[in-house]
């Protein structure tokens, strides 16, 4: 009888387990690469992902309304400056319009006084240059007689017949207008012309 060699089955359990080992080896290889794909896909994973990506999209849209927000008021400000400061001188201006009118009525009254010659030349350089000055600083006189009637510009306080004037047209300036740059200060008061 063969007697029994516990060195024999052992040398073959290892090598029985190498060849284990080894295929194991192989399987894991695939079974590895799968598992890092699977992490890859793992649905927490990409829930964390689009959250934070989301986040930061969301981020950059508050930084960028807070540029736009802050540009539009820097020009909004700067607009509102510039505005007041082309028309900071409409209180002075609407103050010296009735002296403008005395002008005026002092004209219409002495034009035809042969003894007023000199003061109405007096008084029409005097307007003339006044005016000039307040042209500089943007002011312009609105309403003229034949000029088209405009109710943005002019205020009728009556009508009447004129064949010499187109319909619609002004007739006679009780107090000529006046605007500061494209802001109207005061209406003209107005007759208007009808056929």
């Amino acid at each position: 009888m063969k007697k029994h060699n516990p060195y024999e089955d052992t040398s073959k359990n290892f090598e029985q387990a190498d060849k284990n080992i080894s295929e194991a080896e192989m399987e894991s290889e695939g079974g590895e690469d799968a598992q890092i794909d699977d992490m890859a896909m793992c649905p927490r994973c990409e829930r964390t992902e689009t959250a934070a990506v989301r986040m930061m999209a969301e981020a950059e849209d508050l930084r960028l309304r807070a540029l736009a927000e802050a540009d539009n008021l820097r020009k909004r400000m700067q607009r509102e400056k510039d505005e007041a400061i082309r028309y900071s001188a409409s209180a002075v201006l609407s103050d010296i319009l009735p002296a403008l009118d005395n002008l005026d009525l002092a004209l219409e009254h002495a034009k035809d006084n042969d003894a007023c010659k000199n003061f109405f030349v007096g008084v029409d350089m005097t307007k003339k240059l006044l005016l000039e000055s307040l042209k500089k600083h943007g002011l312009e006189p609105v309403g003229a007689v034949g000029e088209e009637f405009d109710p943005a510009l002019h205020e009728a306080l009556s009508m009447m017949e004129n064949p010499d004037l187109p319909n619609g047209a002004i007739c006679t300036v009780f107090t000529r207008g006046y605007k500061l740059h494209d802001r109207l200060l005061r209406p003209a008061k107005v007759v208007v012309c009808k056929k």
